[in-house]
């Protein structure tokens, strides 16, 4: 019984540091797959060329990615993100003129 106890004592530490170098790494990942504006950009220029080919895609590449300025602007993927860009068009309105605009702004589908 104290071999048995003796050994539980040392064997719970190398599980203990297993489970809180997991925890302490996880930060760590979330933070690396964030995109840089490069990144964005690159993927804003792709998602704006898709269907093009050969030369007339890397001649359209290089033009967007060598424009100045930012990106052009994607529509919000997510609702949350429509949410809040919608909430930027309406700042400035209160009560029920907000609500009405929120409704038609989250309900209105996009250009395309």
């Amino acid at each position: 019984m104290k071999k048995l106890i003796a050994m539980c004592l040392l064997v719970t530490p190398l599980f203990a540091t297993a489970a809180f170098a997991q925890g302490a790494s996880a930060p760590a990942a979330a933070e690396k797959s964030g995109k840089t504006a490069q990144q964005e950009k690159m993927a804003a220029c792709s998602k704006a060329n898709k269907g093009k080919k050969g030369d007339e895609y890397k001649k359209a590449q290089s033009e967007c990615l060598s424009a100045s300025g930012p990106a052009p602007a994607a529509e919000p993927k997510t609702q949350q993100e429509k949410m809040a860009a919608c909430a930027k068009a309406n700042k400035g309105k209160k009560g029920d003129e907000y609500k009405k605009a929120q409704s038609e702004c989250l309900s209105a589908k996009p250009a395309t």
